[in-house]
Parts: structure tokens; sequence; C-alpha cells
């Protein structure tokens, strides 16, 4: 089945919040989320200038089989799942089972994707990558298993809060005013 056909499959049988795997012939994987109507939310090249886009046109000559190379700044996009920019011979799924997690309610993964839409982030492999992204989406927990090494399921937790304090400011800041309050209302004065 080629690509297009896959896509056309895809768009017929995914839900909302469904990872969206694109398996690269080199033996790692592009991720996404699911939107409706044949759209994916993903990680993305982000606006540069001419000179990195220059570079990243050269580099992607060399290594034809990378697709999209993020290099420095991402940014999450809702693009259609067609116009995913992947080499030739990438094999796309619906990639729920890779993770062993209970999804997130349909209403907190939207709310994730719509605070993340057209954010920008570094891109770190280890720390702050697609994977770490769909998963967040889908799960509230940024899990990335394609890196070799690491333990299989385990929580990113930069990742996590790198989401967190843009999707759900209130619970990253919660924490030190609760207390200053506490401190206050502990005390006689």
């Amino acid at each position: 089945m080629d690509y297009q056909e896959q896509v056309e499959e895809i768009t017929t049988t995914a839900k909302f919040g469904d990872l969206i795997e694109f398996a690269y012939p080199i033996g790692y994987s592009h991720w996404g989320v699911y939107d409706q109507d044949g759209y994916v939310f993903h990680f993305a090249v982000a606006d540069e200038k001419q000179l990195m886009n220059n570079i990243r046109t050269y580099l992607q000559k060399i290594f034809p089989v990378c697709g999209d190379l993020l290099l420095g700044q991402t940014r999450i996009r809702r693009v259609p799942l067609g116009e995913v920019n992947v080499p030739k011979g990438v094999h796309v799924c619906i990639g729920n089972t890779r993770h062993d997690f209970t999804p997130s309610a349909p209403e907190q993964m939207r709310r994730r994707c719509d605070a993340l839409l057209d954010q920008d982030f570094p891109y770190k492999l280890f720390t702050l990558n697609c994977e770490h992204f769909a998963t967040f989406v889908r799960y509230g927990k940024a899990v990335c298993n394609q890196l070799p090494g690491r333990t299989k399921n385990k929580e990113c937790e930069v990742a996590t809060e790198s989401f967190t304090k843009i999707v759900s400011p209130e619970e990253t800041d919660a924490g030190p005013l609760r207390e200053t309050s506490d401190f206050f209302n502990s005390h006689v004065w």
C-alpha cells in the first residue's frame, strides 16, 4: 500500500486523539495526534530565517530518509495528514498500542491541542520531541519509547512540565502561591 493509500485509510478510521505514527525506514518514527477531517497536530518546522532554511534544505538532500529535519525551534502545527513532510518508504499508521497508558478524556485532549497549537519549542531529542508531544496530548504524560537504552513507558517529567506550563499554568503556579497563603493563614499576627 502506498503512502497516499495509507493516509486515506487512516482518515476513514481514525478518531480524534489517536496517535499517528510515521515509521521511517531508518528505524525511528515521527508522531502526531489525529484531529478530525484528515488533519493531524504535530511537531513541525518553526518559522525560520533564510540561512536556517538553506541549511535544512541542504541537510535534507544529504539525508533524504529523514523527512523534515527538526533543528532548533519547532512549532506545533495542524496540517492535513497527507501534507506532513515524510521520506519515501514511510509507513503511517494509528499507533495507540505503542504505550501502556489509558487515554485522557477527549475534552482534555482537545484542551491540550488547542493550548499548544502554534506554540514554539526547542527540539531536544531526549527531553522534548514529537513523541513527547503526542503522548502528552493523549495521556497527559510525555513519553518516548523509541530512545535506545531508555525504560519504556517512563514519563519524561521535563517534557510534561514544559507542556503543562502552557496548557495549565495554574497547576504549575499553584504550589508556591498555596504555600504562601498557608504560611500567612497559619500564623497568628
